[in-house]
């Protein structure tokens, strides 16, 4: 069973395929839901440990706006862990919302390419045969991560 990062790392999609193909999707539902539930944060809906701070800063220097050292603080430690990589491309409304985040996306990519993983890089499909396709490619990657 290897560990997949998916890339846009919110996509349930993505999460769902990788599990049924017997796998460890890490993705970032899973860590934001670990911080809502965790007993030991005392002020959500903020949910920032000191902890959470210092990882940040391990991928962006401390000019660089918080909400980027707050996503990279979740989404790199899920880059390090992982032995494979999914990543969709050309996502619509991906770079929707403040330039921290399509900053953060943009970096995220560059730190799976540069972990020298296996790498699936897919276009977002626009059409009924594209999904099937891109569903196929998948099922290839992930079948071939097992031998």
């Amino acid at each position: 069973m290897a560990r997949v990062f998916v890339f846009p790392p919110n996509s349930l999609i993505l999460h769902d395929l990788v599990e049924r193909f017997g796998h460890e999707p890490l993705s970032l539902p899973k860590e934001v839901g670990k911080k809502v539930r965790d007993p030991e944060i005392d002020s959500p809906p903020m949910n920032v440990t000191p902890e959470d701070v210092k990882k940040g800063l391990k991928y962006a220097a401390v000019e660089v706006p918080s909400g980027v050292r707050g996503r990279l603080s979740l989404i790199g430690p899920l880059v390090e862990k992982a032995d494979a990589a999914i990543i969709v491309e050309e996502v619509q409304d991906l770079a929707f919302g403040c330039m921290g985040c399509d900053r953060t996306n943009k970096f995220v990519t560059y730190l799976v390419r540069q972990r020298n993983i296996p790498v699936l890089e897919l276009k977002y499909p626009e059409d009924e045969e594209e999904a099937k396709e891109f569903v196929r490619e998948i099922k290839d990657f992930l079948e071939s991560l097992e031998g």
